[in-house]
């Protein structure tokens, strides 16, 4: 009698302990989904891509391949890759699905703000958040244009409608980023002025100057100083305007061209910092790890932008001895 009790039992504690587990696999395929998407800011993508080759290299991942195609909305685009699904957006719809939990990482041009951290805070999230980049956002005009220098005074009077001119002023979609540092360095929250025109992205943005000479396109630098291969054509037909900050007292009031060493000493003014997000992540602990490692930053120091930790060099030097 007391061994069929004990069967009993033993069946009920297997029977519990069947639907326990059953119960963690449902719950876990509710949480996996977002612990593996990385949302990225679609102006980012070129640095992205190198950072994402690399490492998916080095962990030898046999999922990297770009072959998801998974349905979110009609402007964000996911691959996969590092076994997990990439989705590049414009950055309003990246943060929001960062914010949504849609995602547990992020790679912005921004940090959050006091009230978007609140927002975290009253969900119980503490995201950690790590610079790895400075990026610079680069003015583009056609090759046949006169045009090589502008100050950063006559960039702020055009977007705020202020100069009567016949040049276009083209920038990539209107939720992306670089459209929000044009708003904050003009004040201008609209952008609405007839001369100034949103496209779908910067390759658009790079086609439409490499075939329009009257026009003036806003880009990030990396666009430019590594291209895909399908926009090295047009990369050709278009040149860099040099900016001079004529507005902060202790600047030099010279003209550059964004670069390095001109990043680096401050002296291009328009510069914007790129960060990534993680969440309780540990695909976002494993990558931020990667992004701030010496081999990341060297690849960022590579790509023409500057890293956040440049690299050390080493350089071995020899005394030859004759004899």
């Amino acid at each position: 009698m007391a061994n069929r009790k004990f069967k009993i039992l033993f069946f009920i504690f297997c029977f519990l302990a069947f639907l326990g587990c059953n119960h963690q696999e449902k719950e876990s395929a509710k949480i996996s989904p977002n612990q593996n998407k990385i949302v990225v800011d679609e102006s980012l993508q070129p640095i992205f891509d190198e950072e994402l080759y690399i490492f998916n290299a080095l962990y030898n991942d046999p999922h990297a391949k770009k072959d998801v195609r998974e349905k979110f909305e009609d402007d964000v685009h996911p691959i996969s890759g590092i076994n997990s699904t990439i989705i590049y957006a414009p950055e309003n719809n990246a943060l929001r699905l960062f914010l949504e939990d849609s995602t547990r990482v992020a790679i912005l041009a921004r940090d959050l703000t006091p009230q978007e951290y609140q927002f975290l805070k009253a969900r119980n999230s503490r995201p950690e958040i790590s610079r790895f980049a400075i990026d610079a956002i680069t003015l583009i005009v056609n090759n046949a244009s006169s045009d090589t220098t502008i100050t950063l005074s006559q960039i702020v009077e055009m977007l705020q409608g202020k100069v009567k001119t016949n040049k276009a002023l083209v920038f990539d979609n209107p939720n992306s980023g670089l459209v929000r540092y044009l708003q904050q360095l003009s004040g201008n929250k609209d952008l609405k002025q007839s001369n100034i025109y949103s496209l779908k992205s910067n390759k658009e943005v790079i086609k439409y100057v490499a075939s329009h000479s009257n026009a003036i396109g806003i880009v990030g630098f990396s666009w430019l100083n590594d291209p895909d291969k399908d926009m090295i054509d047009f990369v050709n037909k278009v040149k860099i305007v040099a900016v001079s900050d004529d507005v902060s007292k202790n600047s030099d009031k010279k003209y550059y061209t964004p670069s390095q060493n001109s990043l680096a000493l401050k002296q291009y003014p328009l510069t914007r910092n790129l960060y990534i997000l993680y969440n309780t992540s540990k695909l976002g602990v494993e990558f931020s790890s990667f992004l701030r490692s010496d081999r990341g930053q060297r690849i960022i120091l590579k790509s023409g932008l500057l890293p956040d930790n440049i690299p050390n060099r080493r350089i071995s030097i020899q005394k030859k001895i004759n004899f």
